[in-house]
């Protein structure tokens, strides 16, 4: 798609607006009205002041790490460095790589961190964490945005299109809107789809890179994140971002009033319609402080990108991860699942298989490969790094291991009974094949982390 609309393009950009643009404002309000903003002054100063020394002191302890990630299967360095933080035993998941939150203050959770400081930027980070929960759920009420069971005319719509969000929205919720009656279901809806469980951080100083990727599609300057959709998310699921861009007197922002588009100085998110050249784009300034929210389905019929400043600058992006397949508590489920075809027999130390159907064989195989190259392979390809935070990860992965050991065991004992049994010749077979087809997959991906 990419390749296609550039070469469409061909020399020509497509058009942009920004602040500076008399239809700005008319073009958010009619094409990209689930984004909303807070300016920096709608936050609590208390608030500012712990999350970003949070920031700080996650640099100083060398927390922030570049991630290895794998796209059309060549591993690449990502531009900005990150960090994972949020719910014990959390991971999230993107371009391939599988990151390990480190987590934040959680009550019931006994999380030793390698020093208070780092304790207390994770604590700020749950506290912001919290605050822009509430933002999501006003910010989905004052635009409707909740499902209703009993509305599902063209009604709705309508009233969201006449509502504008613009760059002076002060994050209150106009009395009329805060008092809207909210359906049972739709505010389970509503927490479910704002309920955050973890934050990536990103941290870029663009002067310290050699090279930042060209805007292609409207000529918006350097990138530090190109365009995308947020992998990995709960569908509908309101990802809401905190930035803070360490501004000083040696950045200012440039007041040329001849400057076309956007201020190279200045940091922006980009937005555009995914695929689509007819509807000009959006580049938002980000200053120190400031609050976006991308609702409902807006990550998905629209793309995102993160225009570089000049100056250094962190950013929170909070989300509500995907976890049917990314908890520890749901991987450790599957290993009991793969073990329960694992038997001792009571009066030797010796193992034995339960059954060996092919569906059985296949299941516990395939769980056999999740657990090495989804989890402990993910990890221990970057996961010390971890360590400078905290050796929460290691007491899992110890107990990850020894599943997997023992699935190994088993692994050996389905080759020997195959090897044996002669008889039920139709279900061998049936079994063999379910097996060999689980063991090439393994082999194929046992070299391609070997070469990674």
């Amino acid at each position: 798609q990419k390749k296609k609309l550039l070469e469409e393009l061909g020399e020509n950009r497509l058009p942009y607006m920004t602040p500076a643009d008399a239809d700005f404002h008319q073009l958010w309000k009619t094409k990209y009205t689930k984004l909303v903003f807070r300016k920096s002054d709608t936050v609590p100063e208390e608030l500012h002041q712990m999350v970003q020394k949070g920031f700080l002191t996650l640099r100083e302890h060398g927390c922030f790490f570049q991630d290895l990630v794998r796209i059309k299967g060549k591993d690449f360095l990502t531009p900005v460095s990150r960090i994972l933080i949020g719910n014990p035993g959390c991971t999230y998941k993107y371009l391939n790589t599988r990151l390990f939150t480190v987590p934040w203050p959680t009550e019931g959770y006994d999380i030793k961190y390698c020093s208070p400081q780092i304790h207390d930027a994770c604590k700020a980070l749950i506290r912001l964490n919290d605050y822009l929960h509430i933002e999501a759920v006003k910010a989905l009420q004052g635009q409707n945005l909740f499902e209703t069971k009993e509305i599902k005319d063209t009604a709705v719509t309508d009233r969201q299109q006449s509502s504008p969000t613009s760059l002076t929205d002060q994050g209150s919720v106009s009395k009329d809107q805060s008092v809207v009656c909210v359906p049972e279901d739709d505010s389970v809806s509503l927490k479910n789809r704002t309920s955050y469980n973890l934050t990536l951080l990103n941290y870029m100083d663009p002067l310290q890179m050699l090279y930042l990727k060209q805007e292609p599609y409207f000529g918006m300057g350097n990138m530090a994140v190109s365009w995308h959709h947020d992998e990995n998310l709960a569908e509908r699921s309101a990802v809401a971002v905190y930035s803070y861009s360490c501004e000083d007197s040696s950045v200012e922002e440039s007041n040329d009033q001849e400057l076309k588009g956007r201020d190279p100085a200045v940091w922006h998110v980009g937005l555009k319609v995914a695929w689509d050249i007819e509807t000009p784009g959006l580049a938002v300034p980000l200053h120190q402080g400031d609050c976006y929210l991308m609702l409902d389905d807006l990550n998905m019929t629209h793309q995102h990108c993160v225009l570089a400043g000049l100056s250094p600058r962190f950013s929170s992006t909070h989300r509500v991860a995907d976890c049917s397949r990314g908890t520890l508590e749901y991987i450790f489920g599957r290993c009991e699942l793969a073990l329960q075809n694992l038997q001792t027999d009571s009066d030797s130390v010796a193992l034995s298989l339960k059954s060996l159907e092919a569906a059985v064989v296949k299941q516990a195989e395939e769980i056999h490969n999740e657990v090495e190259f989804e989890w402990l392979r993910q990890f221990w390809f970057q996961g010390k790094r971890y360590l400078k935070c905290t050796d929460w990860w290691l007491k899992p992965m110890a107990k990850l291991e020894e599943f997997w050991r023992k699935m190994e065991i088993m692994t050996s004992l389905i080759l020997s009974e195959i090897q044996k049994q002669q008889e039920f010749e139709e279900q061998r077979s049936e079994t063999i094949s379910c097996f060999l087809l689980v063991l090439k997959e393994r082999q194929k991906l046992r070299k391609e982390w070997t070469a990674r």
